[in-house]
């Protein structure tokens, strides 16, 4: 399950070419656009084994939630949730993270987290801000982890879970569903990679270092809002 929203050439470019490595592992993949330009998402519906779904509404939570819902529908136990712009985590680690990935019943969510050396070439807001949500999760959930990189596998069941989360929470709705995965009896596995910086994204600007904020806001009420449920 992925979204997609490409705002440039550049970011077009990005998502399809990392979505052709995606799918050439073999797998399903059910993306939601939040609004790419027609030619974007005709080269995204062409793709072997995409499924394009479209969201209720604008926004991100709406484009998870559509895209989970209808991967939950394949009846797989694991859903891999990831953003589209990870191609070389598609092409160089994707295949080692599932077949590593523990099936334990008990397992809910499995992580794919940055080794220290990789979360150090990150720029300094992005690791401030990753870093306390990492420690606010894991005091959460009990387990100490980098939930911040992206990829994830979770359970088909917590797909029922995402659908109550409201759009206001914005990209906490990775911490909500962390955290009520445990509140529901599983456990969170995580696997350490070796997943650096893009070097084009080594640098932070003044809007890169607002949405890290704006992002980080988010984050904590996922888990404010995982906590009252």
């Amino acid at each position: 399950a992925t979204i997609t929203l490409a705002r440039d050439e550049g970011e077009a470019r990005l998502i399809v070419e990392a979505l052709s490595s995606l799918t050439a592992a073999g797998m399903p993949v059910a993306i939601s656009d939040g609004g790419s330009p027609p030619a974007v998402v005709a080269a995204l519906a062409a793709m072997p084994g995409t499924v394009m779904v479209a969201p209720t509404e604008r926004g991100l939570v709406h484009q998870v939630q559509a895209s989970v819902r209808a991967a939950a529908d394949w009846q797989r136990p694991f859903i891999l949730y990831t953003e589209s712009d990870k191609q070389r985590f598609f092409e160089e680690s994707l295949d080692a993270f599932v077949t590593d990935a523990p099936e334990d019943e008990d397992v809910g969510i499995v992580l794919a987290g940055r080794t220290e050396a990789a979360f150090a070439t990150f720029p300094p807001l992005q690791r401030f801000c990753e870093n306390t949500i990492n420690v606010l999760t894991g005091e959460a959930t009990a387990v100490v982890a980098d939930y911040s990189y992206g990829p994830f596998l979770m359970r088909r069941e917590l797909a029922e879970r995402l659908a109550a989360v409201p759009a206001r929470i914005g990209w906490g709705w990775r911490h909500y569903i962390f955290a009520a995965a445990v509140q529901l009896g599983w456990r969170i596995a995580a696997i350490p990679g070796d997943y650096p910086c893009p070097e084009n994204q080594r640098q932070e600007d003044a809007g890169e270092r607002i949405h890290r904020l704006r992002q980080l806001s988010q984050n904590v009420e996922g888990l404010v809002l995982a906590s009252s449920m």
